[in-house]
């Protein structure tokens, strides 16, 4: 039974509908320059001119519905109506002119009770692939009973939008229309902007349930403790989720609901840049059969991948199933939490390389969303600089951050919850002085968290930010976790301190309004 896409106004030749790897792969390789096969087995794909995600470019249509709902402002910028019908009306005129276009109908939420079918149409088979690892896949059962979609993707990202539309200000435009659940990518081929369109979809609809999504990965021990690390890309989500000695639940997105944790994708998409298989062997050995690696430079003879080559991008990226992961729990649910980690990467040098926090720093921290902003994962972005982002992942928030800082208060409180805040950044002096955090010694601090040593740790008060200091780490040299030690220049410490301060402040105006004065209390002090 041929599959029709009558119903969303397309109709070509030939549709393939949730195809398997082997099948896009030849589809891929015969019909979209630049794809190969790299020396692993993983198919190798470009994204064309844009290589990272267009924030300034996505815009949330405006509805009577869902406009009180909405934190709108830079992260959200409106349209009207009639200029997403415009720019959806021209994302299917171009689906249309396509000899062949990919369907993939898929789920965004592992537990059953918030389930999401999701369904993209493209006609790149990368994209294809891209999403078929990204997206829960449905058993042929499930397929089969698979019924309409509750969002739909178009991604039209060869046809540049129309910049005469009202709204449009760039041949890039990414919209979403929560009223008509549809999703219209023009003008890019990043393949990273559908799997954050589903992202913000969830970060709308299940606050609605009393759910609280976050930008996170976790993680569950042998026991079933469970450890959720916050952060934004390149943080560390990705590298220190996957952690041999417990069981991955995901690696970027997840809900928090009643019953505990459950992963929002069925696929990792994990940076490539300088990957090492000695510090990252897990995700190293996922890059099989299967896998898309994005953006990458290759041998032209071995297909041997180029890892520290950046020519193309900083922000290479490799896309695979969640099970490619050896230790991945299947279905990918845990309980509620023992440990948060907020993971930031701090271009400064100044913040410890663990903290532990009180329950009103938690919030604190969590609505400031403090890290750099590192080089290649936005366009535009080629040196880490200080950046905030609410909750940790301000460009895929829909609400306000309160309302997310307000549910993850309530199980904090309720589950007892201990939280830590975790410096990926630099050591000894500020970016282009110190150097980055090593890989071992931030490890050897999360097993410390997860064994229950670091908690017994004795502690310190740092002055100035106010967080407990653990003074001692297995496996961390005692000078490296007190930032001021690892320092040439005591003064330039204390004046860097003082700025990252200040910025803290400057940036929670925004917030303090509708802030607590417990949580105003947690702010770092300022001269």
């Amino acid at each position: 039974m041929t599959f029709s896409l009558n119903q969303h106004g397309i109709s070509v030749a030939k549709v393939l509908r949730n195809p398997s790897p082997a099948v896009l792969y030849e589809e891929a390789l015969a019909h979209e320059h630049g794809t190969a096969i790299s020396s692993t087995g993983a198919l190798i794909a470009r994204s064309g001119d844009k290589t990272g995600r267009s924030p300034k470019d996505k815009r949330v249509v405006s509805h009577e519905h869902i406009n009180d709902d909405v934190w709108w402002g830079p992260v959200n910028v409106g349209l009207e109506a009639a200029s997403f019908d415009a720019l959806r009306t021209q994302a299917v005129d171009h689906l249309n002119t396509c000899s062949r276009l990919y369907v993939i109908d898929g789920f965004a939420g592992w537990d059953p009770r918030y389930r999401v079918r999701i369904r993209v149409i493209c006609e790149r088979a990368y994209h294809a692939l891209f999403m078929r690892n990204m997206l829960i896949r449905p058993t042929p059962e499930e397929l089969e009973q698979f019924g309409e979609p509750d969002y739909v993707i178009y991604n039209a990202g060869r046809a540049s939008a129309d910049t005469s539309i009202l709204g449009v200000k760039n041949p890039t435009s990414v919209s979403l229309c929560f009223a008509r659940g549809e999703f219209v990518i023009l003008g890019t081929e990043y393949a990273g902007e559908m799997k954050k369109g589903v992202f913000t979809i969830m970060n709308y609809i299940m606050p609605k349930q009393d759910v609280l999504s976050m930008h996170c990965s976790a993680n569950e021990g042998k026991k079933g403790d469970v450890s959720v690390f916050f952060g934004l890309s390149g943080t560390g989500k990705t590298t220190l989720s996957a952690d041999p000695g417990r069981y991955l639940i995901g690696d970027d997105e997840h809900c928090w609901s009643d019953q505990g944790v459950f992963n929002i994708e069925g696929g990792c998409y994990a940076k490539a840049i300088n990957l090492d298989p000695k510090a990252e062997p897990e995700i190293y050995n996922a890059i099989r059969f299967g896998a898309v690696l994005e953006n990458v430079v290759y041998d032209p003879d071995t297909r041997e991948v180029q890892y520290e080559d950046s020519s193309i991008t900083e922000n290479t990226r490799c896309s695979y199933p969640v099970e490619f992961i050896p230790n991945t729990k299947i279905p990918c649910t845990g309980g509620h939490p023992r440990n948060l980690v907020f993971l930031t990467c701090d271009a400064f040098s100044v913040l410890p390389p663990v903290s532990r926090l009180t329950p009103a720093q938690a919030m604190y921290h969590f609505i400031s969303g403090y890290t750099a902003k590192v080089a290649g994962t936005e366009v535009g972005v080629t040196e880490p600089e200080a950046t905030f982002s609410a909750c940790f992942g301000a460009p895929f928030l829909v609400w306000h951050p309160t309302r997310y800082a307000e549910l993850l208060a309530e199980r904090i409180r309720e589950h007892d919850v201990r939280v830590w805040l975790v410096n990926t950044g630099w050591s000894g002096g500020p970016y282009g002085v110190g150097k980055r955090m090593s890989i071992a010694h931030t490890r050897a601090i999360i097993d410390a968290i997860h064994d229950g040593s670091l908690e017994k740790s004795d502690t310190v008060k740092d002055p100035i930010f106010g967080v407990q200091i653990p003074v001692t780490c297995p496996n961390v040299p005692d000078e490296v976790l007190i930032p001021s030690n690892t320092w040439e220049d005591k003064q330039a410490y204390q004046d860097t301190a003082a700025k990252l301060a200040m910025l803290f402040h400057n940036n929670f105006k925004t917030y303090a309004d509708q802030a607590s004065e417990e949580i105003l209390q947690a702010e770092p002090r300022v001269k």
